[in-house]
């Protein structure tokens, strides 16, 4: 028998855990250093706990991170915004878009070279199609098992074995990815123990948890929201972390939480995001938010001439302002908009947002009067 490969259960953030060493993307990922290329959001499958959101479910959209992909240079432009050391190609099932997932890791090979990773996250078991994928630069792939497939992987299950026992001939790193449902412990830890048997490369457990799309399916069957882990599912973090400590397998094994994929993974992109796209008269959060000043354009009727007005009352010089013309808006730094704000006729705010593609914004503070709506036609308190 061989050696075992895991140590002592490791501590990380958030209640995550792991034994044995992370993979690539997985060490990747928690320093923020992962695209995400969502490819479709088409799956066949449609698992009961899927929790894509509604904007992407059963849609055929593409995103980089959080930008809607409409060309090739969407796809680098996001890359390089993050200084991305790999790429995570997930869906949907992206092995139903095989064309278009090829197309993209060639892309991402040919900007990044060689060295750029690329796992990818499905839950069909095609070893035709993870073998093509292996000859244009694939480096991973993480194998979803169904729920209902849990157990020795004889009989229905043998599809997924065959192709994670074949899977080292493509040159592929394998593993398995799967959420961990606490009321299918007993056939998930079966499960785990057949794919020690295999020899993978690692094994990921996520917590489940609710989302817009999942959550009246899974109120249905008796899930509920547990406090403590945001909208993780009761029970869900409890067993995984009790199935890290008490098996002593030879395949490393990670307990990922959704608090350790919010407070860390994602806010550790978001920072180096920032760092590398916020204008440098941007404010920096320590959650990777960034804090402008804005003067919108309101009732004018020239972006240009509000530019003038406000670099002139707050004496900006080129650089210390920025004019955004989709958003139709003047940015400049906080403190300088607090300054100014009472001097003009615009309405001016201090608005905290992320700094991704689509700028979702957190929170808008008003600076001046015309930053308030007016009071409500036709009278009124």
């Amino acid at each position: 028998m061989a050696a075992r490969a895991v140590g002592p259960v490791v501590e990380l953030p958030m209640a995550s855990t792991h034994r044995g060493a992370l993979s690539v993307a997985c060490a990747q990922c928690a320093e923020g250093r992962k695209m995400v290329l969502f490819v479709s959001g088409v799956c066949r499958f449609r698992c009961f706990y899927c929790p894509v959101s509604e904007t992407r479910n059963q849609k055929d959209v593409t995103y980089a991170n959080e930008r809607l992909v409409r060309t090739d240079t969407d796809v680098l432009e996001e890359a390089h915004a993050i200084g991305a050391a790999g790429t995570g190609i997930t869906g949907g099932d992206p092995l139903g878009f095989t064309d278009r997932v090829e197309h993209y890791i060639r892309l991402l090979k040919s900007e990044f070279g060689p060295e750029h990773h690329i796992h990818l996250y499905t839950h069909e078991p095609n070893g035709e199609k993870l073998e093509r994928l292996a000859k244009a630069g694939l480096d991973e792939f993480r194998l979803h098992i169904p729920w209902y497939l849990w157990g020795p992987l004889r009989g229905s299950g043998s599809a997924y074995r065959d192709v994670l026992e074949r899977a080292p001939d493509w040159g592929l790193r394998r593993g398995v990815e799967i959420p961990v449902l606490p009321d299918h412990l007993r056939e998930l830890r079966t499960l785990l123990r057949a794919l020690d048997g295999i020899g993978l490369d690692f094994i990921n457990l996520n917590e489940l948890e609710f989302s817009e799309t999942n959550e009246e399916k899974l109120h249905a069957r008796g899930y509920l929201v547990e406090p403590r882990a945001g909208w993780g599912v009761r029970g869900s973090r409890e067993g995984a972390s009790r199935l890290v400590r008490e098996l002593h397998l030879r395949t490393p094994l990670h307990f990922c939480s959704s608090g350790f994929k919010d407070g860390v993974q994602l806010r550790q992109r978001l920072l180096r995001r920032a760092a590398r796209t916020a204008p440098p008269f941007a404010e920096h959060t320590g959650d990777g938010t960034i804090r402008l000043g804005v003067v919108e354009l309101g009732t004018r009727s020239s972006l240009d001439r509000l530019a003038r007005d406000v670099s002139r009352a707050a004496r900006l010089q080129p650089g210390e302002f920025r004019v955004d013309r989709v958003r139709r808006r003047v940015e400049l730094a906080p403190e300088r908009a607090r300054r100014v704000a009472a001097r003009l006729v615009a309405p001016a705010f201090v608005v905290e947002e992320y700094p991704t593609a689509d700028a979702l914004e957190v929170e808008r503070e008003p600076l001046n009067a015309a930053a308030f709506p007016g009071p409500t036609r036709g009278g009124g308190t």
